[in-house]
């Protein structure tokens, strides 16, 4: 609990000052006594919700989270339009006090123009963030890649894929909405389906009562999956490592249950009319503190360099340090982790910006160096924030095509 002390005093401060704009804009103290009522008791919950023992496995507490950072990103627009003119009122008080002597009022009193300005801009976040708890989080997108290489076998050409990752079923609260997802899934009929890790937030039984839906999805040559760093129970305290290793079993078991096959290290060979392609999964490895179970020697034992060569690595930061240099040519990694923050802008084709880009290098969408692809997944749920804008949760349809000789 000490350790909130400092960053609760510090909202605290944020809150007072972006309070000024209220106070210059209206004298009514009802509306003053709503604002200041309203921050009070959103930041008690949030408190609540952070420090309760079960923050962590009941999804109910995500929302604390999701409504506090609804109310402080605003704030903080809101206090960096104040504290601009607050410069310049500062600016303008020197000045007035050197040209018109020691009459004259030091500092301007605050225009009610510009905290209406910043509670306007404030007002845009805000019903973005709610937007992105409400709807945005369920707002499933199709991405469709054709990618084309020089050496795939010839019966593979227009082969499919279709790749999901980060369920994260902890945080799910609309049956609807996610059978809607998995029969967006099945829709595509894609001759492989592929999941890239995170089944759940923290514990086996979170899939519970989603195994019979997730169950439903069908690929021609298979649905198979890989683990995610939240795969393990990391996250929460256990009473034994034994106990924590019999979660893990199960959420292994479950997913064997459901159809999946569970890639562990370890690799299988897709056979189309006597050609091959290789598929690899490895167990979770990630840069910045991340495990490092992953096992890419191992994974790729049976796999020669002349093996046609798709890879499934839950962490893009694998990619950037053990996959694209490896001596077995991988043709094509499936990655996810990042979620795109659940946040960002993007206009495709022209645009794409998430602060998780200062953290990952590759952390959403296509990338190829050295000849190699990855495709980093958005996400198909959401974690910590309970919502997504701008970055919506995606299912990737991929299609391998045979790079046409050149005449």
């Amino acid at each position: 609990m000490l350790r909130w002390i400092i960053p609760v005093l510090i909202y605290i401060l944020i809150d007072i000052y972006a309070f000024q704009a209220i106070k210059t804009i209206s004298k009514n103290p009802v509306i003053q006594g709503v604002y200041v009522l309203s921050s009070a008791v959103i930041l008690v919950v949030f408190i609540y919700a952070i420090t309760s023992a079960d923050a962590r496995t009941n999804p109910n507490m995500m929302y604390a989270f999701g409504f506090f950072i609804a109310v402080f990103v605003p704030k903080l627009i809101i206090i960096i339009t104040l504290f601009g003119e607050d410069i310049v009122r500062l600016l303008v008080g020197v000045f007035n006090k050197i040209s018109a002597g020691s009459n004259t009022s030091f500092i301007p009193s605050r225009r009610a123009f510009v905290s209406t300005l910043a509670l306007g801009m404030a007002a845009i976040p805000f019903a973005g963030l709610l937007y992105g708890m409400i709807k945005g989080k369920y707002n499933y997108k199709v991405l469709q890649y054709t990618l084309e290489f020089d050496d795939l076998p010839s019966n593979f050409d227009g082969y499919t894929l279709t790749q999901i990752s980060d369920i994260h079923s902890g945080s799910f609260d609309n049956p609807e909405k996610v059978k809607y997802a998995v029969d967006l899934v099945n829709k595509q009929q894609s001759d492989l389906i592929l999941f890239t890790g995170d089944l759940v937030n923290n514990v086996a039984q979170e899939m519970n009562s989603w195994k019979e839906t997730f169950a439903r999805l069908k690929a021609k040559d298979g649905v198979y999956s890989v683990l995610g760093n939240h795969d393990y129970g990391d996250y929460v305290s256990w009473e034994s490592t034994e106990k924590k290793q019999e979660n893990l079993n199960a959420l292994i078991a479950l997913q064997k249950d459901m159809g999946w096959d569970v890639l562990l290290n370890e690799s299988r060979t897709i056979t189309r009319e006597q050609q091959n392609i290789k598929l690899v999964g490895v167990e979770n490895w990630g840069e910045g503190g991340f495990k490092k179970a992953g096992d890419l020697e191992k994974a790729c034992a049976d796999v020669s360099a002349k093996d046609f060569t798709i890879l499934m690595s839950h962490d893009p930061s694998h990619w950037q340090s053990k996959v694209k240099n490896h001596p077995k040519n991988i043709h094509l990694t499936l990655s996810g982790h990042t979620h795109g923050m659940q946040f960002g802008i993007e206009i495709p084709g022209w645009f794409k910006w998430s602060p998780v880009q200062y953290r990952y290098q590759n952390w959403a969408g296509i990338y190829k160096e050295f000849g190699r692809y990855i495709n980093v997944n958005r996400g198909f749920g959401y974690l910590g924030y309970p919502g997504r804008v701008g970055i919506w949760p995606e299912v990737t349809v991929i299609t391998l095509k045979k790079k046409p000789k050149s005449a």
